[in-house]
């Protein structure tokens, strides 16, 4: 057993792309080594900006050999199909054995397959890999610069390295065509290898170290290039980054603002990290820290601190790949005046923007189509806000101002046009916010035109401020509405206008503030203001935009550990479209289906459907004494309907599954006792009445035949 080495080396590999190939080269060379019947067990996969390198451990020395037992036609069969198992076999006829199957004569060979060196089938496998490697973008490369079939790597391959053991795996990149055009026009096309051959021969640190290094195998291969200033494994990188931000930013008294993304990225883009602190002027701390964070963040991939009362400081981290004899100081020196010229466009923006109000801004919005089939940005915004006002004023938003909930969704997107967001989109919301502060608009439209846009994915902070909630339901519930009403449904992975994020917004914002809106009143509402804005076919929408957000709500619920069958049992019933009261309902019915009455209740009633089924019967109660166990069951649903009613109609789920629970001894009961199918016509359409009343009890708190089990 030995252990195997591949180093692909090449231009920069963008860092965004890194974690994608080391993946994609670990999967490959898997792929490889299973349809070659080797078994690849540890495998060690790191990347640097120029170079992704592999290691797998303990493979064997040479592949088994394989004997291979292949059946043919029967004896007597037509030649054609003869001749062809001979040539898929690749064997002569002489060489077919006879052998009898199930008593006829049928034609079998058997193929040996001798073991193969690991050397010999890597050489075969790496080039086949680096062939079909797919990058998210790569670039033709080779010997002319018009190519019809020339190597593709996400930059220029520039050497590789391949050792089984302390032996190099012998191979080239394969030749390829290239076509060239001469002064006269003519066309000619040459065979031209790419001269690229592996070998045991890297390099180092592109300034730190000059000169080949020669690897003797996978064990010595990360402490050579260490040596030549290279740390290849990209997590050591991380935590070296992590760590010495943390501590440089320490030393001056700051605290280093976290930023794991960033920790990745910059590890993409140094073979040998150093982080550097250093200080931007004060006066740009005028402008919104957001914007300083994002900028350094963004623009130049640098880290920001705070100081120790938790405030943005004017310091930066910068991680340069080298070690500089005068400790860094020129690298930090030329960092801070590519930073002050961003923060100077930054600090323009900011003080551009705030010479017109947002109601200024917000008429820039006429010019912006939010869909072809729905106006502009401007005629959502006059949606957003009327559905706002009318949220609070019909108390569905409790404790909210209704001209404050109106201003705020009438300016909440006035940001799109300033220069500030047109430069960093990410910070919709968030500019308009600080403008709407500093033109001395109240903390409540202000913070609601901030976080209008909240939730935008799992574990963002939901609003609970009620002017924001107001805003932000109206805004995502404008959305749903507006697209459902058109058609625009998303299918499959297919979700170009965000819709299912938009009804996750809704439900946690609903779920949180415990918020009950009922959907149907957006399209029917007594007054008719908020329906008039949704006339383009909305009320037809209304049970398709329902279902889907049962879905999402089964996935929202998934984590919860709440059952899908369970929301489908409740919604299943009709009517029920206050997402709040009905996921109450639900859990209410999961913690009552994990009982032993309510598993016995499902068994029972899944019963009496399934004879419900396939009998038909006639109502029928004259003349008709009920037995024992028939009376029992009677006087219980005559109490239990009544109460689990008046439970649901009050709220009370739990007691509606109490009542439900007083069923299961009396339903038990009625199939033990008594025979469902007598052979008397009256006892029989009697019994089955019986059935079916006791499924239409249980169909008053959820529809049971939707429940697994």
């Amino acid at each position: 057993m030995s252990d195997f080495l591949l180093e692909l080396r090449s231009e920069e590999i963008p860092a965004r792309m890194q974690t994608g190939a080391r993946a994609e080269l670990e999967k490959l060379f898997r792929r490889e080594m299973e349809s070659a019947g080797v078994a690849a067990g540890e495998i060690t996969v790191w990347s640097t900006p120029r170079r992704l390198a592999l290691i797998a451990r303990g493979l064997p020395e040479a592949t088994e050999a394989v004997s291979e037992e292949l059946k043919g036609p029967p004896v007597g069969a037509p030649d054609q199909a003869l001749d062809g198992f001979c040539r898929k076999a690749g064997v002569d006829k002489a060489d077919l054995e006879i052998r009898e199957v199930k008593g006829r004569e049928t034609y079998f060979t058997v193929i040996e397959q001798p073991g193969r060196a690991m050397t010999d089938l890597l050489a075969e496998a790496i080039p086949t890999v680096i062939a079909q490697f797919s990058w998210p973008k790569s670039m033709r490369w080779g010997a002319a610069s018009i190519s019809t079939a020339s190597q593709r790597w996400v930059r220029p391959l520039s050497g590789i390295v391949a050792l089984f053991g302390d032996e190099v795996v012998e191979f080239e990149i394969a030749s390829h065509a290239d076509i060239y055009a001469n002064a006269e026009g003519d066309i000619r096309v040459e065979r031209v290898p790419l001269g690229l051959k592996s070998g045991a021969v890297t390099f180092g640190h592109r300034f730190h170290h000059s000169g080949e290094i020669t690897i003797g195998n996978a064990d010595d291969y990360a402490a050579k290039l260490r040596a030549g200033h290279v740390i290849v494994d990209h997590e050591e990188r991380q935590d070296l980054i992590r760590k010495g931000a943390a501590k440089v930013a320490a030393e001056t008294g700051l605290k280093l603002v976290e930023d794991e993304g960033l920790v990745i990225e910059n590890a993409g883009l140094t073979e040998w990290p150093v982080p550097l602190l250093g200080r931007f002027e004060e006066d740009f701390l005028e402008v919104p820290p957001e914007t300083i964070q994002l900028t350094a963040r963004v623009n130049q991939k640098y880290f920001v601190c705070e100081d120790a009362a938790g405030k943005l400081a004017n310091a930066f981290i910068c991680t340069a790949n080298i070690e500089a004899e005068d400790g860094g100081a020129r690298v930090v020196d030329g960092n801070r005046k590519v930073l002050a010229a961003r923060l100077s466009d930054a600090r323009f923006f900011w003080d551009v923007d705030r010479k017109k109000t947002l109601v200024q801004h917000a008429k820039g919005l006429e010019r912006i189509t939010f869909h072809e089939k729905l106006g502009t940005v401007a005629d959502k915004v006059d949606r957003v806000a009327k559905l706002a006002r009318w949220l609070v004023e019909e108390g569905i938003v409790k404790d909210a101002d209704p001209d404050m909930a109106e201003q705020a969704a009438r300016l909440a997107k006035a940001d799109l046009v300033t220069e500030m967001v047109g430069e960093f989109p990410e910070l919709q919301g968030l500019m308009g916010g600080y403008y709407a502060r500093a033109e001395g608009l109240p903390d409540a439209v202000a913070d609601a035109i901030r976080d209008h846009y909240k939730p935008v994915g799992q574990g963002d902070d939901v609003p609970t401020a009620p002017v924001t909630v107001a805003v932000s339901l109206a805004d995502k519930l404008d959305t749903l509405i507006q697209f459902f009403a058109i058609g625009h449904y998303p299918s499959g992975s297919k979700d170009p206008f965000a819709l299912r994020r938009a009804a996750l917004g809704v439900l946690s914002v609903l779920q949180t503030n415990g918020v009950r809106l009922r959907f149907s009143t957006l399209a029917s509402q007594t007054d008719g203001q908020i329906s008039a804005l949704y006339s383009q076919g909305t009320k037809n929408a209304l049970p398709d935009l329902l279902d889907f957000f049962a879905d999402r709500l089964k996935v929202q619920q998934r984590e919860a550990g709440v059952r899908h069958d369970l929301i489908d049992a409740v919604f299943a019933l009709g009517g029920e479209d206050d997402l709040v009261r009905l996921l109450a309902r639900v859990k209410a019915l999961q913690s009552f289906m994990e009982t032993e009455d309510g598993a016995n209740l499902l068994a029972g009633y899944k019963r009496a459907a399934n004879i419900l089924k396939k009998e038909e019967w006639a109502e029928t109660s004259l003349g008709y004494t009920p037995e024992p166990a028939e009376k029992a069951l009677i006087d219980a649903l005559d109490a239990a309907g009544p109460q689990a009613e008046a439970a649901i109609e009050r709220e009370d789920f739990a007691g509606a599954m109490t009542a439900l629970a007083s069923l299961r001894a009396p339903i038990d009961r009625f199939f033990d006792e008594v025979t469902v199918n007598a052979d008397e016509e009256m006892k029989r359409a009697y019994r089955l009445g019986l059935l079916d009343r006791f499924r239409a009890a249980v169909h008053k708190v959820a529809d049971f035949s939707r429940i697994e089990g």
